[in-house]
C-alpha cells in the first residue's frame, strides 16, 4: 500500500474507532463497506496500520484474554488454533485530536480521488466550512479533469477505435455526473450556511 494510501487507511481507521470500539473484524467490515470493495482490505494491510496507530498511541487495545496485548495477524487470530480474537481498539485522547486535524485539511489532497471518498464519509464530524471547501475543491479538481478528457476526445476522435471513443466518453459522462451531484451538495451547504429566510 502507498505512502498516499496508508495515510487514507488510517484516517478511515480512526474516524470508525471514534464512532465506536471495534474488534479488528469488525473494524475490516467497517473498512470495506466504507472504502468500498474496490479496495477491499486484507488483514495484511489493516494490522500493521492498526500496529502502527498503536505503537504512536492513537489507538489502545483491550482485551479479556491472557494475551490481549499480542500482536495479532489477522485471520490466524480467528482460526480454531488461536481462539477468536478479543481485542477491541479504540482511540485514545491523541487519537482523538489527531482525527481532528485530519478532518480539518480541506487542502488539494482532500480533493484527490484516495482521499475524497473518506473526508466525505466523515462530514458528519466537519466543521460546514471545511466540507464547503472540500467540495469546491474536489469541483474545481473535476472540472480540470474534465476539460482534459473533453481535449482528448476531440484530439483523437477520428485516430481511435469506436471502443475506445465509448470508453472515452463513458468516463466523461462519469465525470459530469459528479460535478452535477456536487453542484447539488455544494448547493445546499450553502443554503444550510446562510439559515433560514428572515
Amino acid at each position: 500500500m502507498g505512502r498516499n494510501r496508508a495515510g487514507v487507511l488510517e484516517f478511515a481507521v480512526l474516524g470508525l474507532l471514534h464512532r465506536a470500539p471495534m474488534h479488528g473484524y469488525e473494524l475490516s467490515k467497517q473498512l470495506n463497506m466504507l472504502l468500498g470493495t474496490f479496495r477491499a482490505l486484507s488483514y495484511g494491510t489493516l494490522y500493521p496500520c492498526l500496529n502502527k496507530l498503536y505503537a504512536e498511541g492513537l489507538i489502545a487495545k483491550e482485551g479479556d484474554g491472557p494475551d490481549a496485548d499480542a500482536t495479532r495477524q489477522g485471520p490466524a487470530t480467528r482460526s480454531g488454533r488461536a481462539g477468536r480474537s478479543r481485542i477491541v481498539y479504540r482511540l485514545t485522547a491523541e487519537g482523538k485530536e489527531r482525527l481532528q486535524d485530519l478532518l480539518t485539511d480541506s487542502g488539494p489532497a482532500a480533493w484527490e480521488d484516495d482521499e475524497f471518498g473518506v473526508h466525505f464519509a466523515f462530514f458528519g464530524q466537519t466543521r460546514a466550512d471545511i466540507r464547503l471547501r472540500i467540495l469546491e475543491g474536489r469541483r474545481s479538481r473535476l472540472e480540470e479533469r474534465m476539460e482534459g478528457v473533453r481535449a482528448a476526445l476531440a484530439r483523437t476522435r477520428e485516430r481511435v477505435d469506436s471502443y475506445t471513443l465509448e470508453l472515452q466518453r463513458h468516463g466523461l459522462e462519469s465525470v459530469e455526473r459528479e460535478v452535477r451531484w456536487l453542484n447539488e451538495l455544494i448547493a445546499s451547504e450553502r443554503r444550510s450556511e446562510a439559515g433560514p429566510e428572515s
